[in-house]
């Protein structure tokens, strides 16, 4: 039997068909030039060229007391709506992008290539992107409101609802996954929120642990100047950095992409792993994540 029959991904498929195509139809028809670039501005704070080096800046901010907090809760926000959303659930979903499954529907297809015919090279539920969006907006808000800045943590979430819509309005996710990868998310900032003020008691009372309140890169002679607005200028140039780092080399990605040469059920539009020493060609031919895996007998 075709494994397309046989995954949970093709009973949800299934399931939602009704609302999944209602919110294409909903958003292809608000389709403009315009839509279609804010679209990509802001799918970009969930692509991985964003995400990566937002880990790597938890990292460093750990480094530094003032900025401990925020650090740990983004660093873990990260690392647990990843393991959740691509170990676990993506494999055990396998369900196909909807540029695969929806080549029959005139209407949608035709609202996918007008808002660029933008492709990925895995599975779709739920979104990595929307899971990213989240987690790291859930962190960022609570961790920002427990410390009074109230006004600036509703700017998070916003970014994550704007960055959910894109996926759906540039006919990559189904609404479904973007669903649950809100879901992902929101969960992943909250158990990183209360696993930050675990560490934060346990390095306050603990003795074992006290010495890690001793690190402190912004006591260092070169860094000091890090401890005033200063500092915080430099983390927002650094995250604008990382946004134009994932943005402007997304921003001319889409139709031109050589696609999958998987051909069977549907002539598969994914992305294909090009010039990837982990997904050599075979007979000549590329092909992406999945199938690659596929034809080499390779399991989820």
């Amino acid at each position: 039997m075709d494994i397309v029959l046989m995954t949970l991904g093709n009973t949800i498929d299934k399931t939602f068909y009704g609302f999944d195509t209602a919110i294409f139809e909903f958003f292809g028809k608000m389709q403009c030039s315009f839509l279609t670039f804010v679209a990509k501005i802001f799918t970009s704070f969930g692509d991985e060229a964003f995400v990566i080096p937002m880990i790597i800046l938890g990292a460093v901010l750990m480094l530094f007391k003032k900025t401990r907090k925020y650090g740990i809760t983004l660093f873990f926000a990260i690392i647990i709506g990843t393991l959740i959303t691509n170990v676990i659930v993506k494999p055990m979903a396998l369900r196909i992008r909807p540029y695969n499954t929806l080549q029959g529907n005139a209407d949608y297809w035709k609202w996918y290539i007008g808002a660029g015919a933008l492709s990925e090279s895995d599975y779709s539920f739920p979104s990595g992107h929307t899971t990213a969006a989240f987690e790291v907006a859930t962190a960022m808000f609570l961790t920002f409101r427990g410390e009074g800045k109230k006004k600036i943590c509703w700017l998070f979430p916003v970014l994550a609802l704007c960055t959910m819509g894109s996926r759906v309005y540039l006919m990559v996710h189904y609404a479904t996954d973007v669903l649950c990868g809100m879901i992902v998310g929101t969960f992943a900032g909250i158990v990183a929120y209360f696993l930050m003020k675990l560490c934060m008691k346990l390095i306050e009372n603990v003795k074992i642990f006290k010495w890690i309140d001793n690190i402190d890169l912004g006591k260092a002679g070169f860094l000091k100047w890090t401890s005033g607005k200063a500092g915080a200028a430099v983390i927002s140039i650094a995250v604008i950095g990382i946004f134009l780092f994932s943005f402007i080399p997304s921003f001319f990605e889409g139709g031109d992409a050589q696609r999958c040469a998987y051909v069977d059920e549907y002539d598969c539009y994914n992305e294909a792993k090009v010039d990837d020493e982990k997904y050599p060609a075979i007979d000549g031919k590329e092909y992406c994540k999945i199938h690659w895996k596929q034809l080499k007998g390779i399991d989820e």
